[in-house]
Order: C-alpha cells, then sequence, then structure tokens
C-alpha cells in the first residue's frame, strides 16, 4: 500500500511482499467472498491453488504430486502472519507516538524556525522515499515521522506565540475530523469506489498546484501571493484542503479494510500506519491554518 497523503500517488497494498500461500482467499459465504474487491478485482494477494492431487486417482498420481500430497500443510491451518486490525492500531499507535514525542521535544527545546523547517524537507524527502519503495521499511517511517514532530512542534509554537491556543484547538479538530469520517466510513455514508479515488486524486493534484503557484507569487512578489491563505478566499481553500484530508482518511480505512480481508502479509500494517499518519498531519496543518485565519 503507497502512502495516503496527497502528495503522492496511491495504489492498493503491495502484491510483491509476499511467498507462496500468504494470500488465500475469504471463506466461502463471508462478507469478502460476497462483496469483493471493487478495486483489483478480487482478492489481489490470492495465487493460483494447485490441482488437487486427490481427484486423480492413485494410478495417475506423479511422483512431484506425491511430493506434494506429503508436503502440504493439515486442512484448516491458519497462517499467523497476516496483518490483522490490532496491528495497524499498534503500528499506528508507534508511529503517532513517535511524531508526538518529537513535536513536544521541539516545542520544550524552543528550536528555531529554520531548524523546523529543515526538519521538515528531511521528513518530506523521507516520505517521497517510503512512498515509491515496494515494501515498507519500519525504520524509515519512523525517521520521517521523527522529523515530521520535529517540524510539527516548531510551527506549531510559532502559531501559538501569535493565535494562543490554536494548536490545541487544531488537535481537537483533526480528532473531531477523524471520528467523523470514521463513522460516516463504517456507516457507508461515505462509499469509496475506484470512482471516488480518481476524483479526490484529480481534486488533491490540483490543489497542491494551486499552493505551488500562489507560494512562488508569495516567494517572488511578497505578501500572502495570490491571497489563497488569508481572508474569505483563504477560508475557502482551508476547507477545501480539510475536506481533501478527510477523504484521503477515507481511502486510508478502505485499504486498512481490503488488507485485513485479503490477508496481506503483516508488514503492510507499517504501511497503513504511515498512510494514516500521512493524512492526520494534513489535516492537522490545514486546521492550524484556518484557525489561524478565524482568529485574524
Amino acid at each position: 500500500m503507497r502512502s495516503s497523503n496527497p502528495v503522492f500517488s496511491r495504489r492498493g497494498f503491495s502484491r510483491d511482499g509476499g511467498y507462496a500461500g500468504f494470500g488465500a482467499a475469504p471463506q466461502a459465504g463471508g462478507p469478502a467472498a460476497a462483496q469483493g474487491n471493487p478495486h483489483a478485482g478480487g482478492n489481489p494477494y490470492a495465487q493460483q491453488a494447485p490441482t488437487n492431487p486427490y481427484a486423480l486417482g492413485d494410478h495417475n498420481l506423479t511422483p512431484e504430486q506425491l511430493q506434494q500430497m506429503y508436503g502440504a500443510p493439515p486442512a484448516g491451518a491458519l497462517r499467523t502472519d497476516r496483518m490483522t486490525m490490532d496491528d495497524v492500531v499498534m503500528r499506528t499507535g508507534i508511529t503517532l507516538g513517535t511524531v508526538i514525542v518529537a513535536a513536544v521535544a521541539a516545542w520544550v527545546a524552543d528550536l528555531p524556525v529554520g531548524l523546523g523547517f529543515a526538519a521538515g524537507l528531511v521528513a518530506m524527502v523521507l516520505g517521497f522515499v517510503q512512498s515509491f519503495k515496494r515494501t515498507a521499511s519500519p525504520a524509515l517511517i519512523l525517521a520521517y515521522a521523527a522529523f515530521e514532530g520535529l517540524f510539527l512542534g516548531v510551527i506549531s509554537q510559532a502559531y501559538n506565540d501569535r493565535w494562543s491556543g490554536a494548536p490545541m484547538q487544531a488537535v481537537l479538530g483533526t480528532m473531531a475530523v477523524s471520528v467523523g469520517v470514521l463513522i460516516a466510513y463504517r456507516t457507508r455514508l461515505i462509499r469509496v469506489n475506484a470512482r471516488f479515488q480518481r476524483f479526490v486524486i484529480a481534486a488533491a493534484l490540483g490543489f497542491l498546484l494551486l499552493m505551488v503557484v500562489n507560494l512562488l507569487f508569495a516567494a517572488f512578489g511578497g505578501g500572502d501571493g495570490l491571497g489563497f491563505r488569508s481572508g474569505g478566499l483563504g477560508i475557502v481553500v482551508g476547507i477545501v484542503g480539510v475536506l481533501l484530508g478527510a477523504a484521503f482518511l477515507a481511502m486510508d480505512f478502505k485499504q486498512i479494510e481490503d488488507g485485513v480481508r485479503y490477508g496481506a502479509p503483516r508488514q503492510e500494517s507499517w504501511l497503513a500506519a504511515f498512510g494514516l499518519t500521512l493524512s492526520l498531519v494534513w489535516i492537522y496543518l490545514e486546521l492550524l491554518r484556518l484557525i489561524a485565519i478565524f482568529r485574524d
């Protein structure tokens, strides 16, 4: 699973990190069998099952088929290395915990703004590297979380100095948005399908392009560039940014649900945690900007 941050392109859970037999299909008659994976046209982790040697008759068995019979695992044996919801919760807790600890450390140490932005650039590079890797790297993900936390700690302190209490309001807002998206997803008010994904990705690319143009105008022309981060227009852009973050969070929930349902490898839970962290950081930053505009 590639990351969920709107900066990065998206795909489903990786099919390349496995080994024979790790992706058995859902049980017959279960919800997964009835619904199927709308994005992959079937179980993306399932591999072609070998022909049943017992159906061929004793007299037609080859030496290879006999070896397969005696080497096969017992009927009903379950793999223990598949991703579970507990794995996702634990890895997400570790990743977000790293972000929070680093942010608190940066705040307490009163790091310079320049150093905070340097940490943000390092976090962005690490995020891109992990995004384009075919498998999860826990060390890389945690390093990203640490540098991202340093950046958030510095920028949150800067906002708090000017708009007292804004970071805490943004944290509470992020929690509220996350719970709302989860409830809407679980009750199927939000239906994540291929059409939904295409629309969200196109909107996110347009949003990012607009922000880059605004940043360039601000850098060379001074002020707030085209005014997309202040006044009434800034409020509209900020709300769009929060909605995009919420949409990517819903896509994260869908990918996690599919990964658990279709037997993704346990290692994929690190990518799930990485994607959730990216989306939550996105929502927090957009809410922080919105709160600053309203407070002005």
